[in-house]
């Protein structure tokens, strides 16, 4: 569903991405960790046609990012880690704006709509304006907003951050149905133990290169994800 090969991206003289490589399976879910600065984000926005890059390519789907970006965004959805929209609009409005970007009919969306509002808890506060609503609220929206198209490849930039346990405990059991229905899950994280219980494999990225990758059981062994972790970044400390 998701290759990168030989990525590299460059601000300067700076390599914040260095010949970085990796596969996202169908139906898997993949777990992208690192300490702040190490190119998590950079990755993303590289891989979702935000940023572009220096070499390499990336394919979403059989499809390059450089060569077909129209393709390859619609068959991903994109959360990043700050839900910036448009506080001007309605949640419903937004909801709406965003399924006809996507050319989703009415009755599909409203279905949907209601559905994904009814799982967290945003049903009452869709008539409101986005400006009113708290960070853990825009959350809950973006992710309705995500899911509504049901993407082949759902791409989350720290998806946990601002929901309140009941709506993460949601998240995590949504995202495991959907890679049942063969929707693959891209998703940075820093709650370690998140991405310990729900990842199939996972990548750790360090100064822009990646240093470990495989199942969960490959990269930590007999020790926790944590204690892997702390152990590979230790030294820029």
């Amino acid at each position: 569903m998701l290759r990168i090969e030989n990525l590299t991206k460059k601000f300067g003289d700076k390599k914040v991405i260095d010949n970085l490589e990796l596969e996202v399976q169908d139906g898997e879910i993949f777990g992208f960790i690192g300490h702040n600065g190490a190119g998590k984000t950079t990755t993303i926005k590289c891989m979702v046609g935000i940023l572009e890059f220096d070499a390499g390519n990336i394919y979403i789907n059989g499809n390059s990012i450089k060569e077909n970006p129209m393709q390859c965004k619609k068959d991903i959805a994109y959360i990043p880690d700050n839900p910036d929209i448009y506080e001007n609009l309605t949640g419903m409005s937004y909801l709406n704006f965003i399924a006809d970007i996507f050319e989703i009919d009415k009755k599909t969306r409203d279905e949907r709509i209601s559905q994904y509002a009814e799982a967290f808890e945003l049903k009452e506060q869709l008539q409101d304006l986005i400006s009113s609503y708290s960070h853990g609220m825009k959350q809950k929206l973006v992710l309705i907003s995500a899911l509504i198209h049901q993407p082949k490849l759902l791409i989350l930039d720290e998806p946990f951050v601002g929901l309140d346990p009941k709506a993460s405990f949601t998240l995590k059991n949504m995202m495991k149905e959907m890679t049942k229905n063969g929707t693959s899950i891209f998703f940075s994280s820093h709650v370690l133990e998140v991405v310990e219980k729900l990842c199939d494999r996972i990548g750790i990225i360090k100064e822009g290169k990646l240093v470990t990758y495989g199942t969960v059981e490959q990269v930590k062994g007999n020790e926790s994800l944590e204690e892997v972790f702390l152990e590979l970044i230790k030294d820029e400390k």
